[in-house]
């Protein structure tokens, strides 16, 4: 086929149309063409490439959400080793087998560390490509001007009127310099580009704020992780219940649970003490229906930071801790200590001294164990009530009809025989095991029960000794609280949100200004806009850069946002008009 080139010369245009038939059976349908395997150093390319996708990094943070549930399924060892000991022999079947997958300890188990370490790395593996291609995207100048601006999503046009131009001393550079500084002002980072031809232009961007904030969600997610391992690791939890008038020293003997971290020293223990001064929890006595609610509990506690510190009066409050030693020290409890004194069969104090009751509703009627391992010649255990404000009813039952001590009460049953505590097989403080113990007097023997006011003493059948109430105190108990990763965590998980809030509403938009001459005399300013991704807010600020290049350029005419040029150049050289156009995307 032959065709006429411009210059007059005859030239040849031959098409070739090839056979792409493909034949069944012939030797031509067998490809040639021998992929190369990856071998060790690609595959390990490859993995590197997934494993720091996004994509990858999101499944993680949700297998690790997943990964979770079963600590609270349940019971953890390091929480609470004798309920995971107990469960594991009520369940002799699968026990072992949830041992086995140390669902018993799901946050230091290999499979849950797994995940966070891939999970750290991934983040790692994507924050740092982003990180470099931002700065060098910060350092370079803004992409070039396109060559047909008219093409762009947002685009428009000015025309400034030939007399307009020359009485203002306009040119093409000129303008392109002045909507620079317009555009710089508006937050824009702009580069001027061929100044010094008949077409300058301007090329200016803004919104790297987004992908900057992108970078510091995805970082402060890395500092969340590293801030929570911290204090997994080197922080601790610990449990104790202060009586009145008794002190609490930060040691580990000084605690009654105590859950450190993974590579705690008690080394770092701070040595300091605390003392309850006292307890007092007001209740509402003047709204019938809730009436003896409480209101508020305030303990008086004093506290010594270390060794030859002046101590300190303070006041701990629930919700308001207290911070001393590097620790958080928060009221999660309290209730009644009966002072109780139990005497053997020899006449030898057994036991004496206040003893924590449970209570078990809000009128704080409390169960209460009482055990005397040093009884002679046989060890003594009580269980019963404590009831703060005593009442009997039709029936004889004793029951609490008001919170606070009024009329003070215990009931008890005792019991003799071994109590277990001998063989070193951690027990529960707060239950008395009576399997194996023989029962002195109860409610429903030939005896009675033993009831108690504040003052009297009950002699045990049998001679084997009394027991006297002698008073009662109230107790605490407090949680205290060591995270040496908890304020990294809070500064990240703002730093988080601040990022994650800029990369969603902050938009990443290019402009690009043409400035040019037209042979009758006339200014003719171009422009468009390109957003990165979705923007629906770019036609209005094309509007506002219109509007703005508008009031700089053209004169205005009566009315906002209308201009006009004298009438003898409006016909030979325009209108003085602006033309705004938005595609739709």
């Amino acid at each position: 086929m032959e065709s006429n080139r411009l210059d007059g010369r005859p030239t040849v245009k031959q098409d070739v149309t090839q056979d792409t038939t493909e034949r069944p059976g012939t030797p031509e349908t067998q490809s040639d063409v021998v992929l190369p395997s990856l071998g060790f150093f690609g595959t390990l390319r490859w993995a590197w490439t997934q494993l720091t996708s996004m994509r990858t990094a999101l499944f993680l943070l949700l297998l690790l959400a997943v990964a979770a549930v079963p600590g609270s399924l349940f019971p953890q060892r390091p929480a609470n080793p004798a309920v995971v000991t107990q469960y594991i022999q009520d369940n002799p079947d699968t026990g072992p087998i949830l041992d086995w997958f140390q669902l018993f300890d799901v946050y230091s188990s290999v499979w849950f560390s797994a995940i966070y370490l891939l999970l750290f790395i991934s983040l790692i593996g994507c924050v740092i490509p982003r990180a470099i291609a931002h700065f060098r995207a910060v350092r370079s100048k803004p992409p070039r001007t396109p060559k047909r601006l008219s093409r762009l999503p947002v685009h428009g046009m000015l025309e400034v009127p030939a007399d307009q131009a020359r009485r203002t001393g306009l040119t093409p550079a000129t303008a392109a310099e002045q909507a620079a500084v317009m555009l710089r002002k508006r937050g824009y980072r702009v580069d001027v580009r061929d100044a010094s031809t008949d077409r300058p232009s301007v090329g200016a961007e803004r919104g790297l704020a987004k992908e900057l904030g992108n970078l510091v969600f995805h970082t402060s997610l890395i500092g969340v992780l590293v801030s929570v391992a911290v204090g997994g690791l080197f922080g601790y939890n610990g449990q104790k219940i202060v009586v009145e008038g008794d002190s609490f020293v930060n040691t580990l003997i000084g605690y009654d649970s105590f859950s450190p971290g993974s590579n705690f020293s008690d080394d770092r223990l701070e040595p300091y003490s605390l003392r309850l001064d006292s307890f007092d929890v007001r209740f509402d006595r003047e709204q019938e229906s809730h009436y003896g609610q409480p209101l508020d509990f305030t303990a008086n506690v004093t506290t010594q930071d270390g060794p030859g510190a002046p101590e300190e009066a303070q006041v701990l409050k629930v919700n308001a801790p207290i911070t001393i030693g590097g620790t958080n020290v928060y009221l999660v409890g309290n209730g009644y200590a009966p002072m109780v004194t139990v005497r053997d069969g020899e006449g030898n104090i057994a036991s004496e001294g206040p003893v924590v009751s449970v209570p078990s509703d809000g009128l704080y009627t409390s169960l209460i164990v009482i055990k005397a391992p040093d009884a002679k010649p046989d060890q003594l255990g009580f269980v019963g009530f404590f009831l703060p404000t005593a009442f009997v009813d039709e029936q004889g039952v004793s029951f609490s009809r008001d919170p606070d001590p009024f009329n003070p009460q215990l009931n008890l049953n005792s019991y003799y025989g071994d109590l277990g505590l001998d063989d070193g097989t951690p027990e529960n403080v707060y239950v008395l095991d009576t399997a194996d113990l023989t029962e002195l007097n109860s409610r429903t023997s030939d005896d009675g029960g033993i009831v108690l006011g504040v003052g009297q003493t009950f002699d045990l059948p049998e001679g084997k000794g009394s027991v006297t109430f002698d008073g009662l105190k109230r107790y605490v108990a407090l949680d205290i609280h060591h995270d040496p990763g908890e304020v990294g965590a809070l500064v990240f998980s703002t730093l988080a949100l601040l990022g994650l809030t800029a990369s969603l509403f902050i938009g990443r938009r290019r402009l690009w200004v043409r400035t040019g001459e037209h042979p009758d005399g006339r200014l003719v300013v171009e422009y468009g806009l390109l957003a990165r991704g979705e923007d629906h807010r770019l036609p209005a600020e094309g509007q506002a850069v219109e509007k703005l290049l508008a009031d700089r350029w053209l004169e205005p005419q009566g009315g906002a946002g209308e201009h006009k040029v004298p009438e003898a150049a409006s016909s030979a050289a325009g209108t003085g008009q602006s033309h705004h156009n938005a595609k739709d995307n």
